[in-house]
């Protein structure tokens, strides 16, 4: 099953169960991947937006997330930050599984030796090569550190 299809089906069992909540995140979801892809048919691509852009939108409305969580619990507004964590149990259902610690280092170490990086100018070819293949199971603004860390 398509993760359009997935998230369809999650629409409409939310909209049957009348889990307000569910539904709101849900169709934030939608309306995000649905301005993807009035954008990419006004560049000419009529079939809209891939599944690996639809991870990356996913990816970034996580991120958006904690960080409202965060700015919400600086401020004592913690229901608010609630609100945001619980938003974002709900988007990470349709990414893959994040990997852990020990598989970053080998997918980092893979993507080094396939691009054949050798100094920290290669960083680029590397993040390059670990979005093209890990998009939603990595965390990018953490990876870049271990990048230059094992490109040292």
């Amino acid at each position: 099953m398509s993760l359009r299809d997935r998230l369809s089906a999650s629409l409409k069992e939310a909209m049957r169960a009348k889990d307000a909540t569910r539904l709101m995140t849900l169709r934030l979801i939608n309306a995000a991947i649905k301005d993807r892809d009035i954008d990419a048919r006004s560049d000419g691509n009529g079939s809209g937006v891939p599944d690996e852009a639809l991870l990356a939108i996913l990816s970034k409305m996580v991120k958006q997330r904690q960080e409202s969580a965060r700015a919400y619990e600086e401020g004592g507004r913690l229901e608010l930050a609630e609100q945001e964590l619980f938003e974002i149990t709900i988007v990470e259902e349709f990414l893959p599984r994040q990997l852990s610690y020990d598989e970053t280092e080998k997918a980092i170490a893979s993507a080094i030796s396939e691009c054949g990086a050798s100094s920290i100018r290669d960083m680029g070819k590397v993040m390059g090569v670990l979005k093209e293949k890990y998009t939603g199971q990595l965390d990018f603004s953490k990876v870049g550190g271990e990048v230059k860390s094992q490109l040292s």
